[in-house]
């Protein structure tokens, strides 16, 4: 009915500014309509695998419960005094919540969600903090790779099963502007997501003053670089830094590093994927570290 409703709505607009149009034209809308009805039914179809939990109490019930949740949606206008109760709630246990439309929910669900939808995580986070405590009371020098705003779940899913493969001791990844760790991110990871620590950090520049105030050396791999990634010491603490597909990594994530190095390219393509870029990175450290 949603999409039915969306769908005339746009028809009438268009065909009201379009009286005349050519065969070409309506060709043209047939191909937009298509597409317009593909988008939404990816969107529910992208979250159908994912649980989900609505209703202002029931989500309560569910942190309240230890159970990790993922991210919460919230509508605009929606306002309660429960609501302030879910808010501080959230902020306590680092839970990512984002004021959305109604119709942005509406087009994930058809159940009623009253404004208010929460993800279940389909993992646990770890704590960074214990993971470098173990790390050093076991005489091993901290290895964690740290992802800005990496988007693609495809690419996540790669990334942290080639991660796993070479012994990175945990992935942090910031709270927001990262892809969702559902069943697609399970399927590319081959598994490697239930076996790598993953640390959910509200601030990352935060989060890289913090290694680096435990002795980590913090090496971004980075385009913009004139030195590549054969010529630096991989052998201290270390935590290597992978940017957005996009822009690569932030300014400000990108002035925390210690050094800046590039992987050469000596095609006519300037860039690799950032899943790719990653496992050369990773391999060259490895290679040195051992």
């Amino acid at each position: 009915m949603a999409i039915c409703f969306h769908l005339n709505k746009y028809l009438s607009l268009h065909l009201s500014q379009n009286i005349n149009a050519t065969h070409f034209q309506f060709k043209e809308l047939h191909l937009s309509i298509k597409f317009f009805i593909k988008k939404v039914g990816m969107e529910r179809e992208h979250h159908s695998s994912q649980e989900m939990i609505f209703g202002i109490h029931p989500i309560i019930e569910t942190i309240e419960a230890g159970k990790e949740i993922e991210k919460v949606l919230i509508q605009k206008e929606l306002k309660s005094p429960s609501l302030i109760e879910l808010a501080s709630l959230c902020n306590r246990h680092k839970i990512p919540m984002v004021r959305v439309p109604i119709e942005k929910i509406n087009r994930i669900t058809k159940k009623a969600h009253q404004g208010v939808l929460a993800f279940v995580s389909a993992i646990s986070y770890a704590s960074l903090d214990n993971i470098i405590s173990v790390a050093y009371e076991q005489g091993k020098n901290p290895f964690i790779l740290v992802l800005d705003r990496i988007t693609d779940v495809r690419n996540l899913g790669a990334i942290v099963r080639t991660a796993e493969c070479v012994g990175i001791d945990a992935i942090v990844i910031p709270d927001k502007n990262t892809a969702r760790l559902g069943s697609d991110a399970f399927k590319t990871s081959a598994g490697a997501l239930s076996r790598v620590a993953i640390c959910r950090e509200r601030n990352l520049k935060g989060t890289l003053q913090y290694l680096k105030n435990n002795g980590l050396q913090i090496i971004g791999c980075t385009e913009k670089s004139d030195k590549i990634i054969y010529e630096v010491d991989y052998d201290s603490p270390l935590a290597i830094v992978m940017g957005s597909e996009e822009d690569g990594i932030s300014p400000e994530c990108l002035r925390m590093c210690d050094e800046q190095v590039k992987i050469p390219m000596y095609g006519k393509i300037g860039s690799l994927n950032v899943s790719v870029a990653t496992g050369v990175i990773l391999y060259e450290a490895v290679r040195k570290r051992n």
